[in-house]
Parts: structure tokens; C-alpha cells; sequence
């Protein structure tokens, strides 16, 4: 099976080498997890590899999201010059100076069809093998009954250009679904990230909820966040509870 390694270290350990080419994965977690930064991360490995990336960003600036992974060190004007990474900008509908110099800007950001046309022509023109949505949440936060809906016309055309991609969504600090009705069921795979609290400290851990088409590790591991970006540990298991712990295997 072709699979396309997320270059985040660890992770690729307990996919089993990798998210397998055109699955549609839905990073899930509360605020604070650390769901931007896995997917800044994800893009550039690709970038880095040779593989032309595409961010649509619905909940920041495009220059606020350029300056945040340019703090891990992932300057990507490099890429965007030589036209292999691209920035939709679905969050300013076109309003101010610096909105007018992005390339690719979605007019009416709640309407998913004009997001979706914009999507094809940035992918399209890229060529490109990665995209990340931040966060699709966005799009059905107003009429949650929308979300499996809205994710599935997602699925067919991010899937059907060839892409292998990564969907974030947003859940309250005390929700433990994915972040819709019926998107659980959507997605080709479930990726829940977690912040806890235990005896006054917040603890980081993520759980492949699933993978459709690979073998996956069905424990819930820890990791956190570097200057370098995020950092799985394969090798150490997370139990949450009264009796919370850390195992190393």
C-alpha cells in the first residue's frame, strides 16, 4: 500500500508507516492541543519531500498562519514562489491590503461550493499531493446538522484530485466526540488529540480512533510540543483516570 508519511516524529510508528494515499483524516481535539501545529507539520515534511502542499485557512489570517510556522523554523514563501504551496484564504472574504495580495481567496467563506472552487484551482495549479482544512468546523458550526454532509463533498473532492489529507476539527475542552454528527463516520481515519489536566499538570496524548486501510496502535500514546514542533512517543502509553499513569512499553 502507498502511504504518505506525516514526517512527525513517532507518528509514523503507530500508523504503520503513514496515513495510506487519499485517505481523508479528521485531526480532532480542544483548543490548545496542538492541532495547528500537527498540521503545519504534516505540509512542510511534504514540502520538504518533494510533495506540493495546499492550507486553507478558515480561522486566521494566511499572514498570521505563514508567521506561526515560520516560528517552528517552516518558511514556506519559499515554496509558494516556486509554486508548489499554497495558501486559500477563507477567512478575510478579500477585506484589506494584505488580503488583496493572496492568490487564492474565497469571496463568501460560509459558501461551500465557492470554498470548494477555489480548493480545485489551488490544487490543481500546486499539483498537490497534501491539503489541510483549518478547521472544517467553521463550516458547520451555525447548522451542525450540515457536518457529515459538508465533510463527505470534502471527501469526494479531495480524494477523487488525488490528495491525501487532513481535515481539523474542533471540540469544547470537556467533548470527547469529533466535532459533528455523523463526521466520525465520514472520515477514512479519526485522529483525537488531548489535553488533560492530572495533579495540577497538563498532560499531551493522541489515539488513532482509526485508520481505514492499516494496521494502527489502539493506545493512547503521549506527546508535546517543541521548539521543532510536535513529538510523538510510540513507546509510551498514556492511562487517563483515577489511577492515570504512564507506561513505557
Amino acid at each position: 500500500m502507498e502511504r504518505i508519511r506525516t514526517g512527525i516524529p513517532g507518528m509514523d510508528e503507530i500508523l504503520n508507516g503513514g496515513i495510506p494515499k487519499r485517505n481523508v483524516v479528521l485531526l480532532s481535539g480542544g483548543p490548545g492541543t496542538g492541532k495547528s501545529i500537527f498540521s503545519y507539520q504534516y505540509l512542510w515534511h511534504g514540502l520538504t519531500s518533494g510533495e506540493p502542499g495546499v492550507f486553507v485557512a478558515l480561522e486566521e489570517h494566511p499572514v498570521q498562519v505563514r508567521i506561526n510556522m515560520a516560528q517552528f523554523g517552516w518558511d514556506v514563501r519559499r515554496y509558494e514562489r516556486e509554486g508548489t504551496f499554497a495558501i486559500v484564504d477563507a477567512f478575510t472574504s478579500g477585506i484589506g491590503e494584505a488580503a488583496k495580495r493572496e492568490r487564492y481567496v474565497v469571496v463568501d467563506p460560509e459558501d461551500v461550493g465557492n470554498l470548494v472552487d477555489v480548493l480545485k484551482e489551488a490544487i490543481r495549479d500546486v499539483g498537490a499531493v497534501r491539503v489541510v482544512v483549518d478547521s472544517v468546523s467553521t463550516l458547520y458550526l451555525a447548522k451542525p446538522a450540515l457536518a457529515r454532509r459538508t465533510v463527505m463533498l470534502l471527501k469526494r473532492v479531495l480524494s477523487g484530485l488525488g490528495t491525501t489529507s487532513i481535515l481539523v476539527s474542533q471540540v469544547s475542552v470537556t467533548e470527547r466526540g469529533f466535532g459533528g454528527p455523523g463526521v466520525e463516520h465520514a472520515a477514512d481515519g479519526i485522529i483525537r488529540l488531548d489535553l488533560d489536566e492530572v495533579d495540577g499538570e497538563l498532560i499531551r496524548s493522541l489515539l488513532v480512533w482509526k485508520m481505514r486501510g492499516t494496521r494502527h496502535s489502539m493506545k493512547r500514546h503521549l506527546f508535546e510540543i517543541t521548539d521543532k514542533g510536535i513529538r510523538v512517543y510510540p513507546d509510551k502509553v498514556v492511562k487517563l483516570g483515577r489511577s492515570f499513569s504512564i507506561q513505557t512499553l
